[in-house]
């Protein structure tokens, strides 16, 4: 199955070379499944007639990644490795070090293929590659559905904007895919000048002094055997109640799968198929995996101010409101270290807190009430904001990622509209404690999140 051109994109303006082999730098997704990066790269190899050699560069040094991100990615590179060994491709991991590192990798390649990259750090990166080599380079969409610059080339102002132009051509992308097989499964040998392959992933992570010591294996493992038992859990015993259920707190009806997407280990396309294929209701659950998800990475590729100043990511109305508020009187106000240790007076956002610190992963419709008392507790909305996220990328396997950019960016109303004024919020939405007990049974959610700490 050839992969839509409408999906591939050439960065660099070298041209093909003669050489041995084509190169897949694989990124954002480490997955065989629903992978059209690694599709169209089986097509040039077997186009060519050459073999394929996939690379995977471990960055000890990427931004804000801790032990749990690189355990959590570890494993599922770990099932990768075992299953491109036993489909007799060349699989080569390696601890990333500098540019020149991928130079050398393709030294003797055709062309190199990756994926799209949408925050400003992958893109940076995957543009100084572009830069760097002198074989073409094609970035190839395979983590979202619809191709981001098919659905809107600008900076979407909410849901209802971007819902009608995915409705308008998801039809051609959300496809069944599967990949060719390739030709040619040759042996590929290269130079190991500077190079550091890693060969035991398990001993990786032991020699790496990581921040943050944690293990949260008993919530999530990585990998695209985990993102499956995941989803058909979802599809068998949650989705039917999804609408009902899916934001009480103590109740567990989310997917919780959007570790693996963050990780790229199972692909959108593939969860959004097999919903409509169940024998439930899916609408619900895909306007927040197709239409919100996408929005979010609407936001950070045409916004890459996304985590920077709240006057270049929000509404007029919403910024000129918080900052004539800003001086409001603050009944609680705490430090950093404070909302870390999950230390204020508020038992529901302790909760929360510690749902994340244990499990590495925040009930969404918690997350929202955390962010939003994260602002009333502080008197510079600004620091609130960074402070928000700071502490979602820190503990929660599915931060750095678009949606959890997009995500902290609600909680100061990106993407939402004006409501009745207020002190400290002034017209961005306002969530308290009260709502929530009139709406859930709080006390269970207190239960649940106390089992985790026993």
């Amino acid at each position: 199955m050839l992969v839509n051109k409408k999906r591939i994109e050439k960065i660099n303006k070298s041209q093909l070379k003669k050489g041995e082999f084509v190169a897949y730098w694989m990124q954002a997704s480490p997955r065989l499944e629903y992978n059209q990066a690694l599709g169209y790269a089986i097509e040039k190899a077997n186009e060519l007639n050459q073999p394929l050699l996939i690379f995977f560069l471990i960055d000890a040094k990427f931004p804000e990644a801790k032990t749990a991100h690189f355990k959590f990615m570890l494993q599922g590179l770990k099932e990768l490795k075992t299953k491109l060994k036993n489909e007799d491709f060349n699989f080569y991991l390696i601890d990333y070090n500098k540019l020149e590192d991928i130079k050398q990798i393709t030294k003797k390649a055709s062309l190199l293929i990756s994926e799209k990259a949408y925050l400003k750090h992958l893109r940076k990166w995957k543009n100084q590659v572009a830069a760097k080599v002198k074989i073409p380079f094609y970035l190839v969409e395979s983590n979202l559905i619809c191709p981001i610059e098919e659905v809107s080339d600008k900076e979407e102002y909410a849901a209802y904007t971007i819902r009608k132009k995915i409705n308008k051509i998801k039809n051609e992308y959300l496809k069944e895919y599967q990949l060719q097989r390739l030709k040619n499964k040759n042996k590929i040998e290269f130079e190991n000048k500077n190079l550091k392959f890693v060969k035991n992933l398990n001993q990786y992570l032991e020699n790496k002094n990581f921040e943050l010591q944690q293990d949260l294996s008993d919530h999530f493992r990585g990998g695209y055997k985990a993102a499956k038992l995941k989803l058909n859990d979802f599809l068998k015993n949650k989705l039917k109640d999804y609408e009902e259920k899916r934001n009480i707190p103590h109740l567990n009806f989310q997917s919780d799968l959007s570790p693996y997407l963050h990780f790229g280990q199972i692909a959108a396309q593939e969860i959004a198929l097999a919903a409509l294929n169940s024998e439930y209701d899916e609408k619900s659950f895909l306007e927040e995996l197709i239409v919100r998800r996408e929005l979010a990475f609407n936001f950070v590729y045409y916004n890459q101010n996304y985590d920077g100043s709240l006057k270049d990511i929000l509404y007029d109305w919403a910024y000129q409101s918080l900052m004539e508020h800003q001086a409001d009187e603050r009944e609680y106000l705490y430090t950093y270290q404070e909302l870390e240790n999950a230390k204020t007076h508020d038992k529901y956002w302790n909760a929360a807190q510690k749902e994340m610190l244990l499990t590495g992963k925040m009930h969404n419709y918690m997350r929202m009430y955390w962010g939003k008392k994260i602002l009333e507790w502080n008197s510079d909305p600004e620091e609130a904001y960074q402070w928000a996220l700071k502490l979602n990328n820190k503990y929660s396997l599915d931060g750095r990622d678009a949606n959890s950019y997009a995500g902290v960016a609600w909680i100061f109303s990106k993407h939402d509209r004006a409501w009745k004024e207020r002190k400290i919020f002034g017209k961005v939405r306002y969530m308290n404690a009260a709502g929530l007990e009139r709406k859930f049974e709080m006390e269970k959610y207190i239960a649940k999140i106390n089992e985790l700490t026993n």
